[in-house]
């Protein structure tokens, strides 16, 4: 599979993106095994912007590996920067069935309410939480309030 061509301003703008990533993929002494090929091909597939630490310190090993993995994985290179290598893939569209008449369902959550004083176990809850409603931070169950409407929007409806 041929590797994807970025032009300057794009793999900028994922040099950018990619700074603030920590490593997904680490590259020990065995090198570019099958299993670490996978899995940084499931990496791609999961966030399409990654970062890959390499653990050698031939320079042209690493270049090598470098452009072993683009080829092989239909990856685009971002940048290589000491141990650290970027690549890029755009991530596969993932289908879904949308379901029109689809409500979020009610689901069951349990609260613990502690006691002011600290020697007595807490007091467990079972609350049933239905699609338009929150729980709040002390155990309450609110409604979900409308969206509110500038005095415009609602003059135009």
């Amino acid at each position: 599979m041929p590797q994807i061509q970025l032009t300057p301003a794009e793999r900028r703008e994922q040099r950018a993106n990619a700074h603030h990533l920590d490593p997904v993929v680490l590259i020990g002494g065995d090198g570019l095994t099958p299993a670490v090929q996978k899995e940084i091909d499931a990496a791609l597939n999961a966030h399409g912007l990654i970062k890959v630490r390499v653990f050698n310190d031939d320079r042209t090993a690493r270049e090598l590996m470098y452009q072993q993995l683009t080829a092989d994985l239909n990856a685009a290179p971002i940048q290589h920067i000491g141990k650290l290598l970027v690549l890029w893939r755009p991530q596969p569209v993932k289908e879904r069935t949308v379901d029109e008449g689809r409500m979020p369902g009610p689901r069951d959550v349990k609260v613990l309410k502690y006691s002011k004083r600290g020697g007595q176990r807490p007091e467990i809850k079972q609350l049933r939480v239905l699609g338009n409603q929150r729980l709040t931070s002390g155990g309450q169950i609110k409604r979900a309030k409308p969206k509110q409407k500038s005095i415009k929007k609602r003059q135009a409806d």
